[in-house]
């Protein structure tokens, strides 16, 4: 695992504090719904694809701002960008996922502010301000542009990025996102408060944890689902948990006006991605997302929760790796 905490249980809590956060389903200008059997696109694997090891790639740091971003560089082509959600450390991304990337396209994945090796700073945590880190780390790395892939919290900051600085970005793929503010819909109050909890330290309750990550079916099929998560010694401090949280919930508040209106600018391909079975936000989110930007494909994948990439990590390679092949960026 990626925490430190000796217990199962807590180890349980961490994990699904890493999957948890915000995301949502259905329908676009192009809908794609894929049941699981499927298998949706293909791409050629490679010895030296198998052989990649993320945890025998050095990270890097580089200094952006008031923080010292940690960050790794691999694979050959044009650049993408993958953003990791809260509680999330860069080297949890699925591993079939990164070699597959990894054979046609430079990747870059690094830690959020105050996560893993990355320093907290002294800024407040905010969307806005992550997307500032983002945008800085490409800055201090020299790629004036590059695909981005925003999963959960990360969608957030990757609309921000393409809405502040659309020229930094060739193709965009949203998964598990929102667009926020009041034309969004909100949380239920029961799952914001099992994620608070949690985010806080109130509760280990697993299976309340796990009804807004994998659907039950999947987790009474696949009973050592644990093992499909990436193991790694970074680890994520209880105290930027909780800040993540709250810049989340920020997000989702029908307090400010969020950008959904703003998502009609966004001109480049862009991919939304989400599980059927994802509970965490209701499935109107995603219909946001795609009427709003124009001619967004979104892809459903039937079975799936929140937690999707790590469920069907080769349905989620396919997918992402299917649209980079048939856009142009």
């Amino acid at each position: 695992m990626y925490y430190t905490k000796k217990s199962k249980e807590v180890q349980l809590r961490h994990l699904i504090l890493s999957v948890i956060f915000l995301f949502v389903l259905i329908i676009s200008t192009f809908t794609i719904v894929i049941n699981t059997p499927l298998i949706y696109g293909q791409t050629n694997q490679t010895d030296n694809a198998d052989l990649l090891n993320i945890q025998d790639i050095s990270a890097k740091k580089v200094h952006v701002g008031d923080i010292d971003i940690a960050y790794k560089i691999f694979g050959r082509g044009n650049p993408i960008l993958l953003i990791s959600g809260s509680g999330n450390v860069m080297d949890v991304w699925p591993t079939h996922f990164l070699k597959e990337l990894a054979l046609n396209h430079t990747v870059i994945i690094f830690d959020n502010r105050g996560v893993g090796n990355t320093t907290a700073g002294t800024r407040p945590f905010s969307i806005d301000q992550f997307a500032n880190d983002t945008v800085g780390l490409l800055d201090a790395l020299d790629i004036q542009r590059t695909d981005v892939l925003g999963f959960s919290m990360a969608s957030f900051i990757a609309q921000k990025i393409t809405l502040t600085h659309p020229e930094r970005v060739s193709r965009l793929v949203l998964y598990g996102a929102s667009c926020g503010g009041h034309e969004g819909i909100p949380q239920t109050q029961e799952v914001t408060m099992t994620i608070s909890d949690l985010a806080n330290n109130r509760s280990q309750n697993a299976d309340a944890s796990l009804s807004v990550t994998f659907p039950a079916e999947w987790i009474r099929k696949n009973p050592n689902y644990l093992e499909t998560i990436p193991k790694t010694p970074e680890i994520i401090l209880s105290t930027t948990v909780v800040k993540q949280f709250n810049a989340v919930e920020d997000w989702l508040s029908r307090n400010w006006t969020g950008v959904c209106d703003q998502l009609q600018h966004i001109s480049i391909p862009t991919l939304i991605i989400t599980g059927a079975e994802d509970v965490s936000v209701p499935a109107a989110n995603s219909l946001i997302l795609v009427q709003k930007i124009p001619g967004a494909w979104l892809v459903q994948i039937k079975g799936a929760g929140h937690g999707l990439m790590f469920q069907y990590p080769e349905k989620f390679s396919e997918i992402v790796l299917t649209f980079l092949s048939t856009t142009s960026n």
